[in-house]
């Protein structure tokens, strides 16, 4: 497709894709917080609660860079 392999447009949709994909979800965690008035504790509850996938996600990308996998 548009001179582009399979592998290419598979690795371009879950870098960026995915990517835009959880910085929608901060910007839906920080929504919700305002909305409920949660506070400081609160906010960083939700975000500690509801974040740790986009952590996980992250931290798999960065040890699979140093680890040289790819």
């Amino acid at each position: 497709m548009f001179g582009y392999t399979e592998e290419q447009i598979a690795w371009f949709g879950l870098t960026f894709g995915v990517g835009a994909f959880m910085l929608y979800m901060v910007f839906i965690i920080v929504q919700l917080a305002r909305e409920s008035k949660a506070g400081r504790f609160g906010t960083f509850v939700l975000f500690l609660a509801l974040g740790v996938g986009l952590i996980g996600f992250v931290a798999k990308g960065i040890i699979k860079y140093v680890m040289g996998v790819e």
